[in-house]
């Protein structure tokens, strides 16, 4: 499970540094994407293959789940970590996270995502306010 907050800087030639508390997961490789509101999405090769399973079953008659599969799929890639724990996150993918040298790194459960840090923290101002008055109504008998 991918938890906490971390802060790496995006290298000269488009490579992070995974967090340690992400790697044992992902030292397998990697498959990264577009995520919703402009970041990148990183999932484990078993995550990311349970995922497509599920994407599968989706109606082919369905041209909402036609677009959202042709966007989500046509953006992945598959990396693999170096000895140093590095990814590259492909140039198509920071162009469209608009990635910074200054990145923050949120562990979302079953993915980690990539934010540009000025992206993430205008995003986390904005959300926090609604923060405690929508958990019970987005996620019934959470608390």
């Amino acid at each position: 499970m991918f938890l906490g907050t971390y802060a790496p800087k995006l290298d000269e030639k488009g490579r992070i540094i995974l967090p340690a508390k992400f790697r044992d997961e992902l030292a397998g490789g990697v498959v990264m994407t577009r995520g919703q509101e402009h970041c990148v999405y990183v999932f484990s090769n078993r995550e990311f293959e349970a995922l497509h399973e599920k994407i599968r079953q989706a109606p082919v008659t369905s041209k909402q789940a036609r677009d959202y599969l042709r966007v989500f799929l046509s953006g992945a890639s598959a990396e693999t970590p170096d000895k140093q724990h590095r990814v590259t996150v492909p140039s198509t993918l920071r162009n469209y996270a608009g990635l910074s040298r200054d990145l923050t790194v949120i562990g979302a459960g079953t993915r980690a995502e990539i934010w540009d840090t000025e992206a993430w923290e205008a995003y986390l101002a904005e959300q926090e306010a609604a923060f405690s008055d929508t958990a019970e109504e987005v996620i019934p008998g959470l608390f």
